[in-house]
């Protein structure tokens, strides 16, 4: 036993990158722990099986797969094609097969779910070259498909559904917006709000009405705000509405937003008297017509994105965006052709 105030010798740590893609049982994370103390000892141990496994043998791709339900000939090729090796483990403790490689005293989780699922994991994993070529040729092909399929109009049109203050909704406007600096009145941009009925506690706190019909996520002054959204799309141009949701992005929040839109309102040119004279006599219709355009789309969180009444699944990064709605378009504008920046293009949840 270590004394107290004594250095241990010999001490290796590891790090275990996860991929973005998500694992549905935890005896995968055991199967790593399991594989990741064999590979830091210097003899050899036993597997849950039985077997011996030399550590030597821990290199390349580990593939491990249920006992008796054991196909590595599909990994085989797409390893052999980046110059991996594959070694296969059976083990009755996994449901379905998975693949990681040990590197410099790190594991990288690998999906062999797909071929393309494979070859990005390898990529982020370790960086491997021929796996992010192999990878981008398989992203670009399938970019390619998508935007085949993608319904086309002259002019196309943009549904994004959101809720004030959802930090995901904020994040999809934010990618949103500079598209529509760029391709302007060239879109039909239509942006729109989510709305709940017999939410949380109901009237007065989450809904505007005591039938608890219009309701929202993150309370009454959420709410409020999006009718004051809604009164700026219908009264003024689309540029104005931009200026005056991003600012509200940026400063204001779900429990100060009653008093927190009045003076960006101002500053971006908006008449406060004009918007909450909206808001006083016009908020019911226009709460009514979201909720009906909710019940028609699906919609169920936010955002929730369509592109010519397509849903829309790909991340909030300018650029994705920009490509998304471009292949909407029967002819596309030089516009299309200018490459964006900035935003997320991680996974991203949904309020």
């Amino acid at each position: 036993m270590r004394k107290k105030g004594e250095k241990a010798e010999n001490v290796k740590t590891i790090t275990i990158p996860i991929p973005s893609f998500s694992w549905r049982t935890l005896s995968i994370v055991l199967g790593i722990l399991l594989l990741t103390s064999i590979s830091l000892n210097l003899t050899n141990k036993l597997s849950s099986t039985g077997h011996v496994i030399a550590t030597s043998k821990l290199s390349g791709l580990v593939y491990i797969c249920p006992t008796g339900r054991c196909d590595e000939t599909q990994v085989k090729s797409w390893a052999s094609d980046i110059g991996l090796s594959v070694s296969k483990y059976e083990a009755n403790w996994i449901r379905g097969p998975v693949g990681f490689i040990f590197s410099n005293n790190s594991v990288s989780l690998i999906d062999v779910s797909s071929k393309s699922k494979f070859y990005k994991s390898v990529c982020d994993g370790i960086n491997n070259p021929e796996a992010c070529r192999i990878s981008r040729e398989e992203e670009e092909k399938a970019a390619r498909l998508a935007c085949e399929r993608t319904p086309k109009k002259d002019k196309p049109n943009v549904k994004f559904f959101v809720m004030a203050f959802c930090p995901f909704g904020n994040q999809a406007e934010s990618g949103l917006e500079p598209v529509f600096r760029l391709l302007g009145d060239k879109v039909d941009w239509e942006p729109r709000y989510v709305i709940y009925s017999n939410y949380g506690s109901g009237y007065p706190d989450f809904c505007l009405d005591e039938e608890n019909k219009y309701c929202s996520m993150h309370g009454i002054q959420e709410l409020h705000q999006d009718v004051r959204e809604m009164c700026v799309w219908k009264y003024y141009p689309a540029d104005t509405w931009w200026d005056f949701v991003m600012k509200i992005n940026e400063n204001c929040n779900s429990r100060n937003a009653d008093t927190c839109w009045e003076p960006i309102a101002k500053e971006v040119g908006i008449d406060v008297e004009k918007i909450k004279t909206c808001q006083e006599e016009e908020a019911i219709s226009l709460l009514a017509e979201e909720l009906e355009l909710n019940q028609k789309y699906g919609v169920r969180g936010s955002p929730t994105i369509f592109i010519n009444d397509q849903q829309y699944s790909g991340d909030r990064s300018p650029e994705s965006f920009k490509q998304s709605i471009c292949c909407g378009f029967t002819t596309q504008p030089k516009e299309c052709s200018q490459k964006l920046s900035g935003g997320s293009s991680g996974p991203s949840g949904r309020c």
